[in-house]
This record gives structure tokens, sequence and C-alpha cells, in this order.
């Protein structure tokens, strides 16, 4: 019994919902609801009750499952029939992955976390279960017969430990070849950074940032565009996160960069408070200080009850920026600039929630 728990609006839910279960025979399950409806432990319920064996989900269901339960699941409900677990949609952090291998596994069931896009069809990066070395945060390796590297700006890869650009070198299965009605801007988005390079007269840039470890390992650190520039430091926001969700009082955290008079950019932090804690603002900041660095401390931290999520359960880091920045606007007497589309989220009350809390900070 397969279940991926994505919206059908997202392109997982087609691939690995519909047509991909389905077309190996596979029974799937097609759930219509939030995880909370009508209580909290419905996804539980159903896993039970249909003796689910494959259960794939989002790296931010599985912290906000984290915040709803604390360390560990109610009791009550029987998960025994979990043969493998899935995660899909952005970098999963080390704290969550232990916390979903040990609370829906049983610490014995492998955790698959995958690295794909739209455009590439299907998984390129996963390990095998029960073949590849299992690393808490990892993406691990390239599927067979998939040619993914880190590269610096000249295509050349990286030292192990030193951040680049995620780029697949060679062409595959099920990849995408234009962009509708805009074969420019295919060529553009995709091509164009890395024209020329490899045998194969390209190297497809992903848009994500990422390390490799010295075991081959890939660490995905988000999107290139989502980090935050502190004094000439560029420091990635999934890093900061999983420094900040480390922390046993927050279930959930979005960083990003917004304006600084003196350095630039630094880090604005958003955080939900883990089952009954109250983050300490402080601490989360020195939290970060010693697991990545002083530079990367946040200069700000606001506790919220929600984080802005798309459909596909990313958090819409952008947005955080923009409501920082409307409400400095706002003390300075001026009227803010309207805010992005919002219209792919499916929390939007969570914008007035985080506009509060930023008008309550000193």
């Amino acid at each position: 019994m397969h279940w991926c728990t994505a919206d059908l609006a997202w392109v997982t839910a087609h691939t690995y919902e519909i047509y991909g279960p389905l077309s190996n025979g596979l029974t799937q399950v097609i759930y219509e609801g939030t995880p909370d409806s009508p209580h909290r432990e419905r996804h539980l319920e159903i896993i039970e009750r249909y003796g689910v064996t494959v259960y794939y989900t989002a790296p931010t269901l599985i912290r906000t499952f984290m915040t709803w339960f604390g360390g560990g699941l109610p009791g009550g409900h029987d998960l025994s029939s979990i043969r493998l677990l899935g995660t899909v949609g952005e970098a999963i952090n080390p704290e969550a992955w232990i916390w979903f291998h040990r609370n829906f596994g049983g610490g014995q069931v492998p955790v698959v976390d995958t690295w794909w896009q739209s455009e590439t069809g299907a998984a390129m990066v996963a390990p095998l279960p029960g073949v590849t070395t299992l690393k808490p945060g990892s993406a691990s390796v390239p599927l067979p017969g998939i040619d993914v590297a880190v590269v610096d700006e000249e295509g050349r890869d990286v030292q192990p430990g030193r951040s680049g650009s995620l780029v697949v070198r060679r062409p595959w299965p099920g990849m995408a070849r234009t962009v509708w009605g805009d074969p420019e801007r295919y060529r553009d988005s995709y091509w164009s950074a890395y024209a020329g390079h490899g045998a194969h007269g390209g190297f497809y840039l992903a848009g994500d940032g990422a390390t490799r470890d010295a075991d081959g390992y890939i660490w995905v650190l988000g999107r290139l565009d989502d980090v935050v520039n502190v004094s000439g430091h560029r420091l990635s926001t999934i890093e900061i996160e999983s420094a900040l969700v480390a922390h046993e009082s927050v279930g959930e955290a979005g960083s990003t960069g917004v304006s600084d008079p003196v350095t630039g950019q630094a880090v604005a932090a958003f955080v939900t408070p883990a089952a009954q804690a109250v983050p300490e603002p402080a601490a989360l900041s020195e939290q970060v200080a010693r697991q990545i660095g002083p530079v990367a401390k946040p200069k700000h931290v606001i506790v919220v009850p929600d984080l802005p999520k798309t459909r596909s359960g990313k958090i819409l880091r952008r947005l955080l920026a923009q409501l920082w920045e409307a409400e400095q606007e706002r003390r300075a007497g001026r009227t803010p600039a309207p805010l992005g589309d919002t219209t792919s989220l499916q929390n939007p009350e969570a914008v007035e929630q985080i506009a509060l809390a930023l008008s309550n900070t000193q």
C-alpha cells in the first residue's frame, strides 16, 4: 500500500501518486484534506487502517509533526506495516530525518530522501534501500546512470565540503526539452550558465546549491537564490534552519536575508515552537553561532505560529523577507510595497500572523 501525501497540484502527485504507482500495479492511498482534519492523528489513523507500507511525504510535514507531538508519536496507533519511508520537496534537516526514522520507522526502516524537479521527470539523487549507506540530511548519491556534480562558476568540481551549484552533466530519461512556448527561457534558465562544458555541450543547472562530502554524498543547501550574504559571506538558509531546528524548543524554522546598514544583509529567522516549548531568541542565535559560526548568527529571531508554505510544502522565504521589509517601511512612516504573489499558499492566514508578530517585536 503506497501513500504519497503530495497535493494533486504538485508534480510529485502526478508522478508518484497517479501514473507511477498505478502503472506498476500498486494500490495507492489518496487523501483529501489537511493533516489535522479532523484531528492531528489523522495520518496515523490512515496508515494503521489501510496498512500503508510506503509513506512518502515532505520535510515540512515531518517538522509539523515534531511541533505537534514533541519527542514521540501519541500511543494507540500501529505503524508496523511501514517498510519504507520517503521525503521530497526540499532538503530535510538532519534532526527531522532522525525523528522521522525513529518515530515512523521504529529506527529500522530506511528513509529515502529524494532530490529531483518537475523538469527532471523523476528522482535523480536518492539512496537505494538496503544498498546505500544512509546519512541523515543527505540526499546521498546519484541514481545509476545519472551524472550529477557540484561545480564552481567555471564548471569545475568543488572540493569536498565546499558549496557549489548542483548540475547534471549528461542527458537522462525524462528530461524536459523546452518550456512550453518559450524555448529561449528554457535555454537561458537551465543551460546558458554552463554552455560549452563537458562532453555533451553543456551542464543542466538545477538552480540548487549543494556540497559533496569526502564520501561523494550530496547535501542539498536549497535554492541558489535562497542565500544570505552577510559581509561577503554566502550562507545557506537550509544550514541555518537545520541549526535552529536542532534546538529542542523549535519545531520549524525559515530564514532569509534582510537589509542591514552595516553588513549589507543580516539573517532574520522565523521559528515556530515545538510542542509546548517557548523558544528564546537569544539562545537560538547562540545555537546557530555554535553550529555554523559567528557570521551565521541571526540578528533577528521572530517566534511565529506558522510559516507560509506553498501547496507543495515549501517554505516561501521570499515572503518572509517581504513581510520583514514591509514592517520596516511602516515603522519609518512609509507605505510598504505590495506583497508578491501569495496564491500558491496553502496557509494564507500565516501572512497576517507573521505581520502581527513582527509589529510586536522591538
